[in-house]
């Protein structure tokens, strides 16, 4: 088999697990006790899964580590099982953001075989295959129909249960995705050496394909989720899927990983095209625009991979860009399979789809002694994290039996709308069970503003609301600044191993204010069955979907040129779609106009250049169109 990335780097599961097993019975104690602290005092959901899903993870807990107090050198389990007794019960909870990391050496390293499988209407399909790699009558278009001897969507199903998401459709995108592709860092590795694959070839016949299981070196992450510093403490991000994003791109999309030089996320000096469709992009590891031909119409399709990035205002202006380049007549905003990343990405990009104000959603701690500590140290600001906004109400909450602290944004509402609405035409948002965490809130945040029209090719997002700490960064904000706090619970974990923790959840707004986004999601008000034809030829019924939602929805422009002599401004407006502007400048109510004819010279005395001048546009008392101009 040839592979697209370094075949130095790739050996045999069996090969690499040979040399995996180095904890010791004290080292392992150490990682149960410190995941009995995080779930016990910081995990925000864990009231919710008990009662949701029926679980007791602590008590789970407490039942190995009094096992292990039973245990010696010669008689503890191997360390694959350690591992997967501990991963078993973070599973348990149902919340891809609270995971258990494996030490080295399965950090950084993913196992994969050499091809991905998706689900359409009418079956599962080979769509992509490692470059040089083949076997008869097999590429994409052929037909799964059993996995290791069982019919695949049962298959698929009980994959799905290991790994389980916060509904029916996450786990069984899941399953479906980790059959190929599994990060060991947060995923056992898979129990069998070789997998038996049934499908009927590219001609029909029935065929059969035995393969092994590989392991290699995983791109690296965007950012270090340990260090005290604001992308850090600002990710909402689900890390099995954002492992799997950078291992897709290190097997599949090599192109991508030249332009970005094997960083993840990376802003290129210049923007670059990966493909011949795509508009060139300073982020090519995190969008792909182009235009899409329909049915019904040629409107702009802006993909989302991921929000992981660490400059969220870098990441809204390029979205911004890119949007301006694409046709104005309709935007498909896709975020199918992202994971989320950077809140702050995701809500101040909100703004520039609508004319409403965007309210960030609100979260909140549990009210526990530990966080409450955790608080206390960060309530003025010291290391650039600022918990002081939760303070009080964290502290209050030992006399009031209060269970949570107050909910609070984490996104300033002065950066989720200080540039406001730049594109005009209508929206469809499409998403499915692999959208999780910040894009959830993305999601949440469209759907409770109004902004257009949510098209799923699954019946729910994977349904991940909360702002996401690791251990390192937990014990990092009670030693930083110095000096350390001598009563810090936290310990070192062994051998890279680390643990991760829902800390803050996310509610919603508008109509659903208050209502939890973890395990409830984002249900789409339109819902497309993928089909054979989207898989193998580029979302092509998907998008004609899409487009058929934008030609009926209302098309609206809001042009606004400006010319200033002397304090004399003048002002004209080209509009479609609107009977009313009403114009500020500098917030100050300026001029309102019903538009009988387009366009309209409007002059205004008393201006001076650098103002801030706003043009709002109504249609029957409703306003649809935004726009914001310096003179």
């Amino acid at each position: 088999m040839t592979t697209a990335i370094d075949e130095g780097a790739v050996v045999p599961l069996p090969a690499f697990l040979a040399g995996s097993g180095t904890l010791t019975l004290a080292q392992r104690k150490i990682v149960v006790d410190q995941a009995l602290l995080l779930l016990g005092q910081n995990y925000v959901h864990l009231p919710l899964k008990v009662a949701m899903h029926a679980v007791n993870p602590l008590q789970r807990l407490r039942v190995l580590r009094a096992r292990m107090d039973r245990q010696n050198a010669e008689t503890m389990e191997p360390e694959w099982l350690f591992h997967r007794q501990v991963s078993s019960i973070f599973h348990s909870v149902r919340d891809l953001h609270t995971n258990y990391l494996l030490p080295a050496p399965f950090a950084g390293k993913v196992a994969f075989l050499p091809f991905m499988i998706e689900k359409c209407a009418e079956g599962y399909l080979i769509t992509r295959t490692i470059k040089g790699y083949s076997a008869p009558q097999f590429g994409p278009g052929a037909e799964v129909t059993h996995w290791n001897g069982t019919a695949i969507a049962r298959a698929v199903a009980l994959n799905g249960a290991q790994f389980a998401g916060s509904n029916e459709a996450a786990n069984l995108a899941r399953g479906l995705e980790s059959l190929t592709l599994r990060p060991l860092v947060i995923q056992a590795p898979p129990d069998e050496d070789w997998v038996v694959l049934s499908y009927l070839g590219l001609d029909g016949s029935k065929r059969e394909l035995r393969e092994q299981w590989q392991v290699t070196t995983n791109l690296p992450p965007m950012t270090d989720l340990d260090a005290i510093n604001a992308t850090s403490a600002l990710m909402g991000m689900d890390l099995d899927s954002d492992e799997k994003a950078r291992a897709k791109k290190a097997l599949y999309v090599r192109e991508v990983v030249a332009l970005e030089r094997g960083q993840s996320s990376a802003e290129l000096p210049a923007p670059a095209a990966v493909g011949g469709a795509d508009l060139p992009t300073t982020m090519p590891g995190v969008f792909r625009a182009r235009t899409a031909s329909t049915p019904s119409g040629t409107f702009g399709h802006l993909r989302i991979f991921t929000f992981s990035v660490p400059d969220p205002v870098a990441f809204r202006d390029e979205f911004v860009r890119l949007a301006a380049a694409l046709p104005q007549n309709g935007l498909i905003v896709d975020v199918r399979d992202n994971g989320g990343g950077h809140i702050h990405a995701a809500e101040f990009t909100l703004q520039t789809l609508t004319p409403k104000r965007i309210t960030p959603e609100p979260v909140q701690f549990l009210s526990t002694p530990l966080n409450l500590s955790i608080c206390r140290r960060h309530r003025d600001n010291p290391a650039g994290i600022d918990l002081g906004p939760w303070f009080d109400s964290l502290d209050l909450a030992t006399e009031t039996g209060a269970a949570y602290s107050a909910a609070k944004p984490i996104t300033p509402e002065e950066g989720a709308n200080d540039v406001g609405q730049t594109y005009h035409g209508p929206v469809v948002l499409i998403t499915d069970a692999r959208v999780y965490s910040a894009t959830d809130i993305f999601t949440a945040g469209f759907a409770d503003h109004s902004i257009g029209t949510i098209l799923g090719v699954d019946e729910n997002t994977g349904a991940g609301g909360a702002n996401v700490w690791t251990h390192g960064l937990l014990a990092a904000l009670l030693n930083e600044p110095p000096p350390p706090d001598p009563t810090s619970p936290y310990e070192s974990l062994p051998n890279g191993a680390n643990l991760r923790v829902a800390i803050r959840r996310t509610l919603r707004v508008g109509e659903l204010a208050g209502t939890p986004v973890e395990d409830l999601g984002i249900q789409p008000s339109e819902l497309h069955r993928m089909t054979r034809a989207d898989l193998l030829d580029g979302n092509v019924d998907l998008l004609a979907r899409a487009g058929a939602l934008l030609a009926a929805m209302p098309t609206r422009s809001l042009q606004v040129a400006t010319s200033i002599a002397g304090t004399t401004l003048t002002v004209t407006l080209t509009v479609v779609g609107i009977d009313r502007v009403d114009l500020y400048l500098d917030d100050r109510p300026i001029s309102s106009e019903d538009l009988t004819g387009s366009p309209l010279t409007i002059t205004i005395l008393d201006a001076a250049p650098g103002e801030l001048l706003r043009a709002d546009g109504y249609e029957f008392g409703r306003l649809v169109a935004s726009r914001r101009t310096t003179i």
